[in-house]
């Protein structure tokens, strides 16, 4: 078998990454491995087993050499005569070297081949062979099961981690790093538990055990091919660790260009209106460079490790086959123990070649586990109250909504909302204005409890929110964002993301009452179109309504509508005006806007700066105050800012 440059170091899959606590984060793969224990025994009995039929075969093949060889040397000598009488005559012909060799063979001057124990003892081999290939697949099967089980139960821990995390968590960490650690990395140690250990386990035991038959067969021939063992792992390590230096650099190197297409690709209509396209392909063109440059060093320092191992062979092959020759000639080895041995031989440098290549992958494995570690140990959100289950739900129909004193800052050392109160009568609209910073988006923050508060309490018909669980807090709020979110789906499955379970005149219902239904009728496949992730086949305006339709069909006692309407035209906006205003029709509402024309009829106008609300009131009354809302209000029309 041979292995190519990408499989011998696995560095085109993924580049080594260092551990950076090895020790325990073993144990913890270990602890994980716990419960598949028996299966991971039996995985290693099988591969044993099925290494020691395969090392066993090349010396029943050379049992099989001896037999065709003392028979053609039989044949040959007088018949009639007695193996020691032929060993004298030849002496005494001169042939002292033929005799010596002839003494150490099995034979009956005249018999020719043996037939019979020729056929058992190949049918012997080829039964070892077929013990070891079955074996091996067993091993394989067992070992994939035991895998799949470990990291399916890791998934499953995975996914519950990220219910249990605070948005405070996914704020701080990179979007594409936390996919990386629950994606990439989990499938990264898929594959260096199932193929990495299992095969660096054989490469082991291949190797003791071909060790274990050189020395029984020869050790003087052992010790000549024991030698190639430092000289071996030398080589590759110092052959591997320049290369994967080098496979480093063409990760990186791919990194950068993919990104610089993705970027190019996602804003093609910017680069062709700033005329950037002849920019952008030299750029292209540099990084491609670079990539090739990396990619060739890559491919080439890691494509010598193999022609290397094979030098090394050859000179052992070479060594091996002189001196197994004189023994054979001398009388001291058989030709089938020469032949088996250098079998052995061929196979020895094979195996120390895996363990170089599993070595580094299992090294980048335990890195992958490192990460997967770190993200199931982050800090949760604190647990919920208990609650008896028959508890009915607290918040039902309008609800009023009351902030006492809350204060609120995602930095210790930084302050955000302080002492903030507000008090809000069921059915009533609260517009929240301000600049930019002021703290609007944080309120909604609170008051759907993606943060805890670090004082004060926020009281939800008259119960602090803090004694009931989130899940009931948050099902009493339904939610309209200025970023649409769509999922990869039918527009009848988005809309009816909102209420699962809900029947089709609901959504129709939903989908007419946020002015959806005129456009999506008007689409091949209607309520059927499939959208794609990024809902591309879709207007901004168009994504907004959507998510307005599945607020309408939530149907939740208090609505959170942030920039609701801010990608929408404005006859649309006056639609979507005047269907808002019906849904909150006895329900409690809360509306971020920067658009001010949007919020003259708010029951009450909040218009906060630096964490803290500095008036409150409705249009008139803010507008006679000529303070901050008059400002921005004024701002908006006259073009002019304050």
């Amino acid at each position: 078998m041979t292995m190519g440059p990408m499989s011998v170091l696995r560095g085109g899959a993924q580049p080594a990454q260092k551990s950076k606590d090895l020790r325990g984060t073993v144990r913890r793969l270990l602890a994980r491995l716990g419960p598949e224990r028996f299966k991971f025994v039996l995985a290693l009995f099988l591969g044993a087993t099925s290494v020691g039929f395969v090392v066993s075969g090349p010396e029943i093949l050379g049992r099989a050499t001896n037999v065709l060889f003392n028979g053609i040397v039989g044949r040959a000598l007088k018949p009639g005569t007695t193996k020691a009488q032929a060993i004298q005559l030849l002496r005494d012909h001169g042939h002292g070297q033929i005799a010596s060799m002839i003494a150490g063979m099995n034979i009956t001057p005249g018999v020719g081949v043996d037939i019979n124990e020729l056929g058992r003892v190949l049918a012997l081999g080829a039964l070892v062979y077929l013990l070891g290939a079955a074996f091996s697949y067993f091993q394989g099967f067992t070992m994939a099961g035991l895998t799949q089980r470990v990291m399916s139960g890791m998934r499953r821990d995975v996914e519950a981690k990220l219910s249990r995390l605070p948005l405070r968590y996914f704020d701080s960490h990179p979007h594409g790093d936390v996919l990386s650690r629950v994606t990439n990395d989990i499938d990264n140690l898929t594959t260096t538990i199932q193929q990495g250990l299992s095969q660096l386990i054989t490469s082991v035991l291949t190797i003791v055990g071909v060790m274990g038959m050189m020395f029984w067969i020869s050790p003087l021939l052992a010790a000549v091919a024991a030698v190639t063992i430092p000289l071996a792992l030398v080589v590759t390590l110092l052959i591997a660790k320049r290369s994967q230096v080098q496979f480093t650099a063409q990760w990186k190197q791919t990194g950068a260009l993919n990104g610089l297409v993705e970027e190019t690709h996602t804003g093609h209509e910017l680069v062709q209106v700033f005329g950037q396209s002849g920019a952008t392909i030299d750029e292209f063109g540099r990084q491609n460079k670079l990539l090739y440059r990396a990619s060739f060093r890559a491919q080439f320092l890691s494509g010598i490790i193999q022609p290397s191992m094979q030098f090394i062979a050859n000179i052992n092959y070479v060594v091996i086959a002189v001196l197994g020759g004189y023994r054979v000639a001398s009388g001291l080895l058989s030709l089938g123990a020469v032949t088996a041995f250098i079998q052995y031989s061929r196979q020895f440098t094979m195996p120390i070649t895996q363990i170089a290549s599993q070595m580094n992958m299992l090294q980048s494995g335990i890195a992958s586990a490192e990460r997967v570690f770190e993200f199931l140990d982050a800090d949760e959100e604190d647990p919920d109250v208990a609650r008896a289950p028959d508890a009915s739900p607290p918040v039902r129909g309008a609800a009023s909504v009351k902030l006492e004193k809350v204060c609120f800052r995602y930095e210790p050392d930084k302050p955000l909302i302080e002492d903030f109160t507000l008090d809000v009568a069921p059915g009533q609209t609260v517009a929240i204005v301000g600049p930019t910073g002021a703290g609007k988006t944080t309120i909604v923050n609170l008051l759907v409890r993606f943060y805890e508060i670090d004082s004060g309490h926020i009281l939800l018909n008259g119960v602090d929110y803090r004694d009931l669980t989130r899940d009931e807090v948050r099902s009493a709020f339904g939610m309209v964002l200025q970023d649409a979110w769509m999922f990869a789906g039918s527009i009848h499955d988005n809309i009816g993301y909102g209420k699962p379970g809900a029947t089709d005149e609901e959504i129709v219902a939903a989908a007419k009452a946020a002015h959806v239904d005129s456009f999506v009728r008007t689409l091949p496949d209607g309520y059927a179109t499939v959208l794609d992730e990024d809902a591309s086949n879709l207007s901004s305006g168009q994504k907004q309504l959507l998510t307005i339709a599945r607020a309408f069909l939530a149907d939740q006692s208090i609505l959170i509508l942030d920039e609701a309407t801010s990608n929408v035209d404005t006859r649309t906006e006056v639609l979507i005006q005047e269907a808002m205003a019906r849904l909150r029709e006895g329900r409690t509402s809360f509306v971020i806007a920067h658009r001010l024309s949007t919020i003259r009829n708010a029951d009450t106008i909040i218009v906060m700066d630096q964490g803290r609300i500095v008036e409150q009131g409705d249009h008139g009354e803010l507008m006679g105050q000529q303070g901050l809302y008059y400002s921005l209000y004024n701002s908006q029309f006259s073009g002019v800012a304050t």
